[in-house]
């Protein structure tokens, strides 16, 4: 039995596991292996048929993963999980698993670099279409919605953008026409539930903030089990009607003595099983880690973000501060409605001097590690428009909110006065 709680603090130290059955290890063990002993063939004939759940092949599940899973479940207040080998592969699979060739889904414009291109290049040639929504105005979303949308997409704090997305206007839209919500929640975990605001899904990447320590990929899908697939059954024939891969299943019918689940029930016996986006069992161990102390250092992620915002605002090299706190009108109001706990852990500036001081910016810190990743538990700063948003053509650049001068900064754990000191010597070589 484990430990029930509604706390974030309690759910990430005991939700999905009190003990191990085989020998009582409070630690979640390894379980490094490729494969399961049946009991005999009438055990293996029913986990192939789904008639009971467990394991039979670490590329679908694996008991250290599935702590993971469960832990991530109870924190976001979903029905079930499916971890994957990166946040690109969660992103990738929850689309995949209800829109094939001649379909399309709605996303925000406040993306992610990798993400933008992900979805306005590579699913293009899959026959997916992305159709992007300026999220400044929900109704965006509905004029983009024809008979073939499968999904809505956002980002809870989008990076680099960061204006946190109106997930409860949206997801209202969308379920008014049968259509589903989908979060990236990375840049938000334990500090905005997703699902309490209407979403559908939840689709992160694990190697940010649940990680939180720099040394493990990973992505995780969570379904909130809050959207009735069969009342839209037009939308969602993925879900709804025979599937020939799986011995002609009906997943909204096949996994119902399972619980509201047949979303991510599908998704992990369809896509992960055939294509192998398995997440490694040391690497689910080492989230699992971080996971534990995610609230507490997301209050000082927080903490030190507010006050770099704060001393960026007041600098004369500075053109513009990009932080929730900063804001004002919706955009304020959007971030105090969807976040809780504090205004997130990105704080973003555009230099003045554009694309050369935002370079030489970078080029100038000491403290600050230069790379492609946030969330870690030291301070990070990267230039987007020479990096992660380097394909985006100028446009592009301009509505992912990530101009020639903006620089991003995944603020850490360090003491205040150093992260300030090094920001103030990198502005002061600009």
């Amino acid at each position: 039995m484990t430990v029930q709680s509604a706390h974030k603090e309690t759910i990430v130290l005991h939700a999905g596991h009190r003990k191990d059955s085989a020998t009582n290890s409070v630690a979640v063990p390894i379980y490094q292996t490729t494969s399961y002993q049946f009991d005999s063939t009438e055990h293996a004939s029913n986990l192939f048929a789904l008639k009971e759940l467990g394991n039979i092949y670490t590329r679908i599940m694996n008991p250290t993963t599935d702590v993971l899973e469960q832990r991530l479940t109870a924190l976001e207040g979903g029905a079930a999980a499916l971890a994957v080998s990166s946040g690109q592969a969660a992103s990738m699979m929850a689309i995949q698993n209800i829109a094939h060739t001649g379909d399309n889904i709605v996303s925000s414009t406040d993306l992610y670099g990798g993400t933008w291109n992900l979805f306005s290049n590579t699913l293009k040639t899959m026959g997916i279409e992305v159709r992007f929504a300026d999220p400044s105005d929900p109704e965006n979303f509905r004029k983009l919605t024809d008979d073939k949308t499968r999904a809505y997409y956002a980002e809870t704090l989008p990076n680099p953008k960061l204006n946190v997305f109106p997930i409860q206007e949206v997801a209202d839209i969308g379920r008014s026409i049968g259509v589903p919500l989908i979060v990236d929640n990375t840049a938000a975990h334990g500090l905005c539930k997703p699902f309490d605001h209407g979403a559908a899904i939840i689709a992160s990447s694990c190697t940010k903030y649940i990680g939180g320590h720099g040394n493990s990929i990973g992505g995780i899908i969570i379904d909130g089990g809050n959207f009735d697939w069969e009342e839209n059954s037009g939308r969602f024939p993925m879900l709804t009607q025979p599937d020939p891969s799986y011995h002609g299943a009906v997943w909204t019918e096949a996994v119902k003595p399972l619980g509201p689940i047949a979303y991510i029930i599908k998704a992990r016996v369809t896509l992960l099983r055939d294509c192998g986006q398995a997440l490694s069992p040391m690497n689910a161990f080492l989230l699992l880690q971080g996971l534990e102390t995610l609230p507490l250092r997301m209050e000082r992620h927080c903490e030190n973000a507010s006050k770099v915002a704060s001393f960026l605002q007041s600098h004369d090299k500075v053109n513009n501060v990009i932080y929730p706190s900063q804001m004002s009108g919706e955009t304020k109001r959007r971030a105090e409605t969807y976040l809780s706990g504090g205004y997130g852990p990105l704080v973003g500036a555009e230099l003045k001097g554009g694309m050369e001081a935002g370079k030489k910016f970078i080029d100038s810190l000491a403290l600050f590690y230069h790379l492609a990743n946030i969330g870690d538990s030291r301070s990070l700063a990267i230039h987007p428009a020479s990096t992660t948003h380097s394909q985006l053509k100028p446009e592009e650049l301009a509505s992912a909110g990530a101009s020639e001068g903006y620089v991003r900064l995944s603020i850490g754990l360090e003491h205040i006065d150093d992260i300030l000191g090094d920001l103030e010597k990198a502005l002061d070589s600009v």
